[in-house]
């Protein structure tokens, strides 16, 4: 009787086999007659007891550490008890009782372990998490810290760059002036009304008479018939 390894790596879980003592360990075997998983808490062992028991009785030869697996589940105790029977040391009722009391304390002690493991995990977890939060605070306080010395020097900075800045006028930006579109109204042509031209009547004016002026005659040489002047 021997382990057989399976699982991943840095994950064991075992087979119990039945196998040749000279086969390669993870090899051929003739049976296989429980598991063995290291890594539950506590260890968690499955077996054919009957099986076992029988490959016991048969000569097999377990390693040691099926060994401590078969004491653990209590295979080795009965099979030591049946030797007696077959001895005449004791009948089988007597085997029966005497193993029925051992199966039943070494039950309390495996419920006794599994609730000072239970009791003993959660008391572990309580203190990793008391000092998780510790250590959760102390980074927090770190960073608050830092962020205020940053925001301070931050201040200080931004102070003296204003002190130091020339004061500049802000350049006056003339807003563009929209003109708005400009509307033709429409020339609407009054109708051209002819107004009767009413004829005044004609009125003969009295012609008034100049008074005649006598001008001065002027002497002028007689001409003789022949038109010649005389000297």
């Amino acid at each position: 009787m021997r382990l057989q390894r399976q699982g991943k790596k840095g994950r064991p879980f075992y087979h119990i086999v039945i196998a040749d003592g000279r086969a390669p360990r993870d090899g051929k075997y003739i049976e296989r007659l429980g598991t063995y998983d290291p890594l539950q808490i506590p260890a968690e062992i499955k077996l054919d007891f009957d099986r076992t028991l029988n490959w016991l009785q048969k000569g097999a030869s377990p390693s040691d550490t099926v060994r401590a697996l078969l004491s653990y589940k209590g295979i080795l105790y009965k099979y030591h008890l049946l030797k007696g029977v077959a001895k005449g040391a004791m009948t089988q009722e007597q085997a029966d009782v005497k193993f029925q009391d051992w199966l039943t304390e070494k039950e309390s002690k495996i419920s006794q372990k599994k609730r000072n493991l239970e009791i003993a995990g959660k008391d572990d977890s309580k203190k990793r998490f008391e000092a998780e939060v510790k250590v959760n605070i102390a980074k927090a306080e770190a960073v608050a810290k830092k962020l205020a010395k940053a925001a301070e020097k931050e201040a200080a900075e931004t102070e003296v760059a204003v002190e130091e800045a020339p004061v500049e006028e802000a350049p006056v930006v003339e807003a563009p002036v929209a003109e708005a579109p400009v509307v033709e109204a429409p020339v609407v042509e009054a109708p051209v009304v002819e107004a009767p031209v009413a004829e005044a009547p004609v009125a003969d004016a009295p012609v008034a008479e100049a008074p005649a002026t006598e001008t001065p005659a002027t002497e002028e040489p007689a001409a003789d018939e022949n038109n010649e002047p005389k000297a």
